[in-house]
């Protein structure tokens, strides 16, 4: 069976869309056997999915090929994960890295903030001063 690398990455749930599989293989951040490929090129059962996240990189071996998208109960029929230990927990220390930063979209902080911020400073000065 013929199928696209763009294709099978959307089939297996790796990416959400296929455009967005496209622009993942395009950049480099899915590869197929530690090699750069087009889009277009025909995966072969066997072969080894590398997908680069942030600091980690996640193994995937193709067990076999697929047309449509199945759902995640089903996955596992077509890819197994081969990702060693140690970059899973890479990557968990990643995103518990990111999780001090403040929230995306909430922007600069408020005049709420701001004066939250500043009692806080003035409690520290406070009990500095006392001593």
């Amino acid at each position: 069976m013929a199928c696209r690398f763009d294709k099978f990455v959307w089939s297996v749930r790796i990416a959400k869309t296929r455009s967005q599989a496209a622009e993942l293989i395009s950049k480099g951040k899915v590869k197929l056997n530690q090699a750069q490929v087009k889009p277009a090129r025909e995966p072969k059962v066997g072969d080894v999915v590398y997908v680069y996240k942030n600091t980690a990189v996640f193994t995937y071996k193709i067990l076999d090929l697929l047309d449509k998208r199945v759902g995640p109960k089903l996955v596992e029929n077509y890819i197994v994960d081969t990702t060693p230990e140690t970059e899973i927990e890479k990557f968990k220390m990643y995103q518990l890295a990111q999780s001090g930063y403040r929230q995306y979209g909430t922007g600069r902080p408020n005049k709420h903030d701001l004066n939250d911020i500043e009692s806080f400073l003035d409690w520290a000065d406070d009990e500095e001063e006392e001593y």
